[in-house]
């Protein structure tokens, strides 16, 4: 076979490989649901939402109390997950995880450039994680008065529990399985047909053996119709009986 092939030659081994392809594919993608469905364990998310505002002094709304409050958003994300946040709300609720394991299932963020801060925990347990979320926003709001002396901190809504896992997803990795095992199928189908040198055509006994062919013998196929007058042919009558030659 050639260095290189045809398109006529690419099919020719998609379509001798066509069984092997299939049933790599098929046995990766199987393989990851079996994987993702009973071997990783799952994760669960919950949220709660602060909105943070130093208090002013003023009846009427500041423009520049408002932007100055925004640009500390950072600063009380980072004041969250500080260790002194943190290591209160594991002794209040008694949690098994230490502080670092604590500040890598919380992700603090803020929404759309506001004064809103969202607080997202993931742990293996719904109610952990519920649990946990609505725990840091109430010690974030009582710490923060002697921190920063802000007192005007609002939850807006409690965390609650969300049976739904966000992690593992099942379609998202049966379907990488199956880009997967289908790329290492034609791969496969590929590297043999490379590795297979026996001599199938006339084009293979010209490569292989540098001879050029001046004839074949083509192959001839007889039908049941031939077979049958030929078998009939062959019988000869004698004496009332018939016999075959």
């Amino acid at each position: 076979m050639e260095d290189t092939l045809n398109i006529k030659e690419v099919f020719n081994v998609f379509k001798k490989r066509i069984m092997l392809i299939c049933m790599i594919t098929i046995l990766a993608a199987f393989t990851s649901g079996i994987i993702t469905y009973y071997f990783i364990t799952p994760t669960y998310q919950s949220s709660t939402q602060l909105l943070v505002n130093q208090q002013s002094k003023e009846e009427f709304l500041d423009v520049n109390q408002v932007r100055t409050n925004i640009e500390l958003i950072n600063t009380y994300s980072v004041i969250i997950k500080s260790p002194k946040i943190l290591k209160e709300v594991v002794n209040e609720l008694d949690l098994e995880q230490s502080v670092i394991e604590l500040s890598e299932q919380v992700t603090v963020k803020d929404l759309e450039n506001s004064q809103v801060i969202e607080i997202i925990v993931e742990t293996d347990n719904p109610t952990d994680s519920a649990i946990i979320a609505d725990g840091i926003a109430k010690v974030f709001q009582r710490e923060i008065v002697n921190i920063m002396k802000v007192d005007n901190v609002t939850v807006l809504f409690e965390a609650v529990e969300n049976p739904i896992p966000v992690k593992p997803d099942m379609i998202i990795n049966v379907m990488i399985a199956l880009i997967l095992g289908l790329c290492c199928g034609v791969g496969l189908a590929f590297l043999l047909e490379y590795l297979d040198t026996t001599i199938k055509n006339e084009k293979d006994i010209e490569e292989s053996l540098g001879l050029m062919i001046i004839g074949h013998i083509p192959t001839i196929k007889p039908n049941k119709k031939t077979t049958k007058q030929k078998g009939l042919q062959n019988q000869v009558g004698i004496g009332g009986q018939t016999l075959e030659s």
